[in-house]
């Protein structure tokens, strides 16, 4: 597996081509970092883009869904698909409407979809989805039954093709613009995680899972999905 993936039309950066980047280290740190993607796809000529939890093991993106979702049933006949992901990193205030801008992370990747159909692979999928973000969980939950496995759907995509695209620095304007009379600057943004809010119903109250801990509260979400993701990986090569 080469370090970077191929510049193709598809996935090349055109504009800011600087800002853009082709390495899988790089396109995986994305993605990584986030629960949440885009699928777009085309399903009898209107384009559709739905948003689902993903998660990477390799080079394979999965995602999933109702079985019943046109979503799932379209991506199961093996058709091309460009999933998403983008982190909104700061608000880029400049001295002229032109050269307001954000700072950023993104990742956009092609492949042919297929349905995960074989039971071994789809259980698989049901507990990464899963212990993915929240280690060791799967197998202390209440064991899954035959209608909740029919009734979700999991797509896997091979990354054919893809590219990120970052920007992360400051306002970029007009050396004369300097001059004039207005507030400017980033605000830079973050993602962190907040207090608990324990289930009501819980009897006798339970102490929270110490594989949680990367999830713990004033944590980044992005860096402790990086985390996560590690441990994950760590896991997933013990089994094979």
């Amino acid at each position: 597996m080469t370090e970077t993936y191929p510049v193709t039309p598809r996935n090349r950066v055109k504009r800011e081509p600087d800002r853009g980047s082709y390495s899988r280290d790089e396109i995986y740190r994305v993605l990584d970092a986030a629960m949440l993607c885009h699928v777009a796809y085309v399903l009898d000529g209107q384009p559709f883009c739905t948003p689902t939890l993903l998660w990477r093991e390799g080079d394979v993106l999965y995602w999933h869904g109702s079985s019943a979702s046109r979503m799932i049933r379209q991506l199961a006949q093996g058709a091309p698909a460009c999933v998403t992901v983008s982190h909104l990193d700061g608000l880029v205030m400049a001295r002229s409407a032109f050269n307001h801008s954000v700072n950023y992370r993104s990742a956009m990747c092609f492949g042919t979809a297929r349905l995960v159909s074989d039971p071994d692979e789809k259980l698989h999928a049901l507990r990464a989805m899963v212990d993915r973000f929240y280690p060791g969980r799967f197998e202390t939950l209440r064991p899954v039954t035959a209608q909740e496995i029919k009734a979700t759907g999991f797509i896997a995509m091979p990354i054919d093709e893809a590219s990120m695209k970052s920007r992360a620095h400051g306002v970029g304007e007009d050396a004369a613009d300097a001059g004039h009379e207005v507030w400017a600057g980033v605000i830079n943004l973050e993602t962190r995680i907040v207090a608990d809010a324990p289930c009501p119903r819980m009897e006798p109250p339970l102490p929270r899972p110490a594989g949680l801990a990367p999830l713990s509260e004033g944590a980044r979400l992005d860096e402790a999905l990086l985390h996560l993701q590690r441990l994950y990986e760590g896991e997933v090569g013990a089994l094979v």
